[in-house]
């Protein structure tokens, strides 16, 4: 067996998170604490409270430190990279990660503004894992006349309205669930909303969860917002969604790319869906 392949052989299997620092700030047990790492071959799937991303990954075990490079297939960072380095001894596993966009770390350190992730992780089991499968890729979003979404960027160039300029600034989550799973409340603390005109960007953890134009429909009740997908591997997608006002608090429930736009916010816990409540910070 060479030695690429016996490395693989190596992360096989289940890993619980002990330590996650982003930036230089070290994150509470609470929020990575339902986190879980499964790794098959050169695929793995990441499971975490606010989702989970799928994908494969390449190492080069001739390096010092050892590094890896990560494809993510599916998920909020679907399309994109990381770079980063890693080691392990018997059952313990540290990465230290560049987010998307970020350059590969050095040494197993972070600092603020540094775009680097560390996390040091400890083995549940060695098993192989039938279910990791890497995800799959997204198809191309078809621009034709057939219903449903088309992405148009010219769609989105519309001008500035009152309720666009009271949703710009930067917020922070009072209320996140997706897929029916509510993210609990220490991992809120971690999240960001930052609107710019009709840009806007999410991020929590670290890692940019929608990075979107948007245009909203004042007319119908509740309003009408889409998201043209701006920052990932499904560039161009186009979701829909409601908003609506819970005094200074602003909600949203949007539908994954492709789906249908919900009908209202009874719909919160549904499948496909994601509900989000944000005050201004």
């Amino acid at each position: 067996m060479n030695k690429k392949l016996s490395a693989r052989r190596m992360l096989e299997g289940e890993w619980r998170f002990e330590q996650l620092e982003i930036d230089g700030t070290p994150m509470p047990a609470a929020a990575f604490g339902e986190s879980r790492l499964l790794i098959d071959g050169d695929r793995f799937r990441m499971e975490s409270p606010e989702a989970t991303y799928e994908g494969i990954f390449n190492i080069d075990v001739d390096a010092t430190p050892c590094r890896i490079d990560i494809e993510f297939v599916e998920g909020p960072e679907a399309g994109q990279w990381s770079y980063g380095i890693f080691e392990f001894r018997g059952d313990a596993l540290t990465f230290c990660l560049g987010l998307t966009g970020a350059s590969r770390p050095e040494t197993f350190a972070t600092s603020a503004g540094s775009g680097h992730a560390l996390e040091r992780l400890a083995r549940v089991s060695g098993a192989r894992l039938a279910n990791v499968t890497g995800g799959t890729v997204a198809p191309a979003v078809e621009t034709s006349s057939a219903p449903g979404p088309v992405a148009d960027p010219t769609a989105f160039d519309a001008e500035m309205t009152p309720l666009m300029r009271r949703l710009e600034g930067d917020w922070v989550p009072t209320a996140l669930t997706r897929d029916g799973k509510t993210m609990p409340a220490p991992w809120l603390s971690h999240g960001s909303r930052a609107a710019t005109g009709n840009e806007v960007k999410v991020v929590f953890g670290g890692q940019v969860m929608v990075h979107a134009k948007v245009r909203i429909d004042e007319r119908p009740s509740p309003i009408a917002i889409d998201y043209l997908n701006i920052g990932s591997g499904r560039t161009g997608g186009v979701s829909l969604g409601i908003l609506e006002w819970a005094g200074d608090e602003v909600r949203f429930l949007m539908a994954d790319h492709g789906n249908l736009r919900p009908v209202d916010f009874s719909q919160t816990s549904a499948p496909g869906l994601t509900f989000s409540q944000w005050r201004r910070k």
